[in-house]
């Protein structure tokens, strides 16, 4: 079985999410597509939205796209940060998986070497790069030309959320302007 893994914090989902998740399902040679958000992205210290609600919001937009798609709460209930081995490790034996892609960023490529564990990581994964900002991306590499420049901090910090599906607005909208007035 073929699987990729599209983990991130969704913190809220965006159009960039989206296209991702829709790029993944036209263009990989897939099984699966395991959606994760994380509890805890384990380079911060902390998340805007809580795991449960960046995890209805993938529920929403994406659960019912495609029957290849599971957007799993794997992360969200471990209750602490989680390193991608330990999902994409996981993942392998749940589906007992041939192949795996991990879905990242290109703004990820500058730090990827310093995710844990990563020289087992990358012998257990291909890695396939979501254009972004446009970030150069070495060749070897496979990519999702989707090219955004959407970022969930900036719809945080500016509270502007054109780039938030319309399942899930009015719930982003509610959370962040809620959050920021307190």
């Amino acid at each position: 079985m073929n699987i990729a893994i599209f983990g991130g914090s969704f913190d809220p989902p965006h159009f960039g999410h989206d296209e991702v998740v829709k790029s993944a399902l036209k263009n990989l040679n897939i099984d699966k597509l395991i959606i994760i958000p994380t509890f805890l992205n384990p380079f911060k210290s902390e998340f805007g939205a809580p795991p449960n609600l960046r995890l209805q919001w993938c529920r929403a937009l994406w659960e019912n796209l495609s029957p290849k798609i599971i957007v799993s709460d794997y992360e969200t209930s471990q209750n602490r940060a989680v390193a991608s081995i330990d999902s994409v490790s996981y993942f392998k034996n749940k589906f007992n998986a041939s192949r795996i892609y991990l879905i990242i960023g290109a703004d990820q490529l500058n730090s990827l070497h310093k995710w844990h564990r990563y020289d087992e990581l990358k012998a257990l994964v291909s890695f396939v790069v979501a254009c972004r900002d446009d970030i150069k991306i070495d060749e070897n590499l496979q990519k999702l030309d989707i090219n955004v420049k959407i970022s969930s901090s900036k719809i945080k910090s500016e509270l502007n959320f054109k780039q938030v599906p319309s399942a899930i607005l009015s719930s982003v909208q509610s959370f962040y302007k809620d959050k920021n007035a307190k």
